[in-house]
């Protein structure tokens, strides 16, 4: 199968089903902002720093790929092989963020990203969360697989800025405060 079809080129493409939409699309443009965090995520998953974290950063890739692969339909498609977030991996998140706030000291102040490459790629991928997070939401919401889909990229940049403090602190990285 050749990687071009050229159909996409009057600016058109297909969602999963057939239908045709504008590249620009609202849908698109969220799925398509997934697959960029997805692409982060597998930076970060790669990094020696995050060694220890890897399966976990590949289950939320995985978990991912399956809200993305349910944006891509159109009506009438078959998500019965998709396994769209739940309340579980909503738990995972929350309980690792736990963990790595168990040993951060307090929080009393807003940060400056950056520190090292591995601080500064995790607040970038943090920030290409919220604004996956933000394309979602605006998406009409047609079940509750789409609201599961916001509160977990929601708990996911919460889980990349304390990754983010975690990766620093474990380097002997003092986060620059932002203060007014």
């Amino acid at each position: 199968m050749k990687i071009y079809t050229r159909t996409g080129d009057d600016g058109t493409t297909s969602l999963a089903g057939g239908e045709r939409v504008p590249k620009h699309h609202e849908r698109i443009d969220a799925y398509g902002t997934l697959d960029e965090l997805i692409s982060w995520l597998g930076l970060l998953r790669g990094l020696p720093v995050n060694a220890g974290r890897s399966v976990t950063l590949y289950s939320i890739q995985d978990k991912l790929m399956h809200v993305a692969a349910i944006l891509s339909v159109g009506p009438g498609a078959d998500i019965s092989k998709m396994a769209p977030p739940d309340d579980d991996d909503i738990k995972m998140l929350e309980n690792e963020i736990d963990l790595m706030e168990e040993k951060l000291p307090e929080l009393s102040s807003f940060v400056l990203p950056g520190g090292n490459d591995a601080v500064s790629f995790t607040h970038i991928t943090r920030c290409v969360c919220r604004r996956a997070e933000r394309l979602v939401t605006s998406l009409p919401v047609k079940k509750n697989t789409d609201i599961k889909a916001a509160w977990y990229l929601n708990r996911l940049s919460d889980y990349l800025f304390v990754l983010a403090r975690k990766i620093a602190e474990e380097s002997g990285i003092e986060q620059s405060k932002w203060i007014p």
